[in-house]
Parts: structure tokens; C-alpha cells; sequence
């Protein structure tokens, strides 16, 4: 039987010949083939030998690293795709990470903290943010909301209500105008936009999320539920408080 596994650290021939002499010392390796511009190994064995055993014949040699060949894959996936998500829920993040601190320093003050205030701040900077991506675009925004909306799938034209909903609630929020209101609609209005998120995404639909409008072409996901849920959570706690 043959293997392939990675092996890190080798820069010359008098590396690969190390690597090759070391690991045809093992017992049941039959043939070891080392490729130093690959930084492959392929080790021919009549019995399976595992990779701890492998690793151990290089103990001398801590420089050189080996690892399954399809483990080292995994391990070169995982971090392309961790860094694509951060590139591509970038904007999300910074919109995030801005409105989050403009809300901190709206709810301080000299005695305690104002929670209220606070979740009032950052739900409408959230509204006016993402209304702002929307309006930018707006025939670009609804022709995406259509695609997974359950209303704007009927009915196109609840695209471009929609984007002046988040208008109107994000300056509601805002000025506190009839705050049992104004929460109120934002839960039954986000209630209603995850339901299509969440069919969208559980059926795993490759299709674009409509929340920064059509500037930005951020793929539907788990980040889109995250944020209608906390919409409505907090919409939520805030009519519980003011009650």
C-alpha cells in the first residue's frame, strides 16, 4: 500500500536525503519516495503504519514536519475560507463594530449605564445604515429581495417599501417617536424578512443577500439570521421593558 503525506521544512537535497534515510528505517516501510519542490513524501509500506510512527522516526530532525497529505489540505482549506469570510463580511462587521460603539457611548453617562438608550441608538443606526446600501440601488435591491422574501416574492414592489420601512424606523429610533410603536413594527417586519432567511439558508440556496442592497454582493448565510434575529430580540426586550 501507498501513502502520500506533506512534509514541511526541507530547503535542500541534503534535507530530502535525511527525511528519506529516516523514514526507510521504520519497520514495514517497503520504498520512500521523497519530493523536495512538492514536499511530498510517498512511502510504500506492506503493513499500515500510522503517522504518529511516521512523525517519530523525524524526532532528530524537528525542522522537518510530516502530515497526512489530506489533513494538510484541510488545515491550507479551513484558512483560505476563514479569510474569505472575513473579506467578504467585512463591510457587515465594520457597520457592526461602529454602530455597536456609537450606542456604548450614546447608553454612558457619569452614574450607570442605559441599556435602553443604548439598543435605541444601535437599532437606528442599523436602520439608517442598511436603508442607506438599499436606497443606493433600489431597483438592484428589490429584484434580490424577490429572490427569497416571502412577501417580495409575490409582490415585487414590497422591495422598495421595504428599503423606506428601515428608513422611517431607523429615524424612529432616532427621535424615541412612540417607542411601543415603532418596535412593534420592527418585530413584526423582521419577524416576517427570516422566514425567507431561514428557508434560504437551511436549503442552502447559493443566492445574494439583499441586507447591503446590491452595493455589496455578500452571499446568504447564517451572518443574515444573526442579524434579523437581533433585530428582533431587541425590538423585542424593549417592548417587554416599556410595558
Amino acid at each position: 500500500m501507498k501513502h502520500i503525506y506533506s512534509i514541511t521544512g526541507m530547503t535542500c537535497k541534503g534535507c530530502k536525503e535525511k527525511v528519506q534515510h529516516s523514514l526507510s528505517q521504520i519497520i514495514g516501510v517497503i520504498k520512500v519516495n521523497v519530493d523536495l519542490q512538492k514536499g511530498e513524501a510517498e512511502i510504500e509500506m506492506d503493513k499500515h503504519i500510522s503517522t504518529e510512527t511516521l512523525k517519530a522516526s523525524l524526532k532528530n530532525y524537528p525542522q522537518y514536519q510530516l502530515a497526512e497529505k489530506h489533513a494538510a489540505h484541510m488545515i491550507v482549506q479551513e484558512t483560505e475560507e476563514s479569510k474569505y469570510w472575513i473579506k467578504t463580511y467585512k463591510p457587515i462587521l465594520l457597520i457592526f463594530a461602529y454602530i455597536t460603539i456609537l450606542s456604548i457611548i450614546a447608553g454612558s453617562n457619569e452614574n450607570n449605564f442605559d441599556e435602553m438608550k443604548a439598543m435605541r441608538i444601535f437599532m437606528s443606526g442599523f436602520f439608517l445604515s442598511f436603508s442607506f446600501f438599499k436606497l443606493l440601488d433600489l431597483n438592484g435591491f428589490a429584484d434580490s429581495y424577490s429572490t427569497y422574501d416571502i412577501i417580495a416574492k409575490r409582490i415585487r414592489q414590497w422591495g422598495f417599501f421595504y428599503a423606506f420601512i428601515e428608513l422611517v424606523l431607523g429615524i424612529s429610533f432616532a427621535m424615541n417617536f412612540q417607542p411601543v410603536l415603532t418596535n412593534l413594527i420592527t418585530f413584526i417586519v423582521m419577524s416576517v424578512s427570516i422566514i425567507g432567511v431561514l428557508q434560504s439558508v437551511l436549503n442552502k440556496r447559493k443566492i445574494r443577500c439583499a441586507c447591503l442592497g446590491a452595493v455589496f454582493n455578500l452571499p446568504m448565510s447564517t451572518v443574515t439570521i444573526i442579524e434579523d434575529a437581533l433585530m428582533i430580540l431587541m425590538s423585542g426586550i424593549m417592548l417587554f421593558l416599556l410595558f
